[in-house]
């Protein structure tokens, strides 16, 4: 059983066609281990996609798929928790050691937003030191690191790939330590679970290379352009992101303010066509892309005003908002 892979992921119903285009590169791309268990932290996927979800893991003759119920964060805390990123459906994750069998030792959390481009065996049967999870290191200035209070040159991750030693994290009482710090900050947490899970986890963390985990700013950026905007602590050498684009063993199309989604119309990521390839094989093959709606307020003016700045301004310009001032303003 320890060879084969146990995946999680978390969605609402908005994002479950996202995650299926996932779950179609997954078990196209890893035929070759036994087989491929997923759970899905379900908040509140509607009966025709579950059916379309379900009928996946058939097809590539793989276990079935298992939908557990998201634990709501709201109710479990009672109260109400601050949303800096993503949805809701996202706070699922930080209880998978509550609602994964007891039995699983070591779980593979994956965004829905993410294509596994290459078989998942290599990444599952890593060893990650004895830490608890292993992430990507994430590009974030010591700004950010005071407002979940790590130490400066405390490791921050992007939490879309995470492998998770779960017998340890239950072993550390994980859950009950980022509960107890959302409570502390009164729901309101910089990068919303994300940023809950690095404040736990950030001495923990065993650090992925980053072909396991291939964000957009990767391709949006040139790597000195990233150093400018991000001012990043003990980032990843060149040549390893360099490695991350040409040959990305997971794809994951992060949000960025200078490109689209793949779902949404005119997307220019470089692998674009990739996560139109799984989606032309799966059942929402004929489900038309989304319009990305006109931001207006101060976010609309300034896409408006970085479209308009020649770029090595517009890059200073939006790295000293990105690295100063929007840690400051959640400050």
């Amino acid at each position: 059983m320890a060879n084969i892979p146990h995946i999680v992921y978390a969605t609402d119903d908005n994002f479950a066609e996202i995650l299926g285009v996932s779950l179609v590169s997954l078990y196209e791309n890893s035929k070759d281990v036994d087989d491929i268990i997923v759970y899905v932290l379900d908040s509140g996927i509607s009966d025709e996609n579950i059916k379309k979800l379900k009928s996946l893991p058939k097809k590539y003759s793989r276990s079935d798929l298992s939908f557990i119920k998201a634990t709501d964060i709201s109710k479990e805390l009672s109260m109400n928790v601050n949303l800096d990123r993503g949805s809701l459906s996202q706070y699922a994750r930080l209880f998978v050691s509550s609602v994964l069998p007891a039995k699983l030792d070591r779980v593979l959390y994956l965004d829905c937003d993410i294509i596994i481009n290459k078989s998942i065996s290599e990444l599952w049967n890593l060893d990650i030191k004895g830490k608890t999870i292993a992430a990507l290191k994430d590009a974030f200035s010591k700004q950010y690191r005071k407002n979940i209070d790590l130490e400066p040159d405390d490791i921050m991750f992007n939490s879309g790939v995470m492998l998770i030693d779960l017998d340890k994290w239950r072993r550390e009482n994980i859950e009950s330590k980022l509960l107890e710090f959302i409570r502390k900050k009164n729901g309101k947490i910089q990068q919303g679970d994300q940023g809950a899970l690095n404040a736990i986890l950030s001495k923990e963390t065993f650090c992925l290379e980053p072909r396991f985990n291939s964000v957009t700013i990767f391709y949006d950026f040139s790597y000195e352009e990233m150093m400018v905007y991000r001012k990043p602590v003990d980032f990843y050498p060149r040549e390893e992101i360099e490695l991350a684009v040409r040959e990305p063993s997971i794809i994951h199309y992060t949000t960025s303010f200078l490109s689209k989604r793949p779902w949404y119309e005119d997307c220019k990521h470089r692998y674009v066509a990739e996560w139109f390839k799984y989606k032309d094989i799966s059942p929402w093959s004929d489900k038309p892309l989304w319009t990305e709606k006109k931001k207006n307020g101060i976010k609309g003016l300034y896409v408006s005003l970085c479209n308009k700045m020649p770029r090595k301004l517009m890059i200073g310009f939006s790295g000293i908002l990105q690295a100063y001032g929007r840690p400051l303003v959640y400050r």
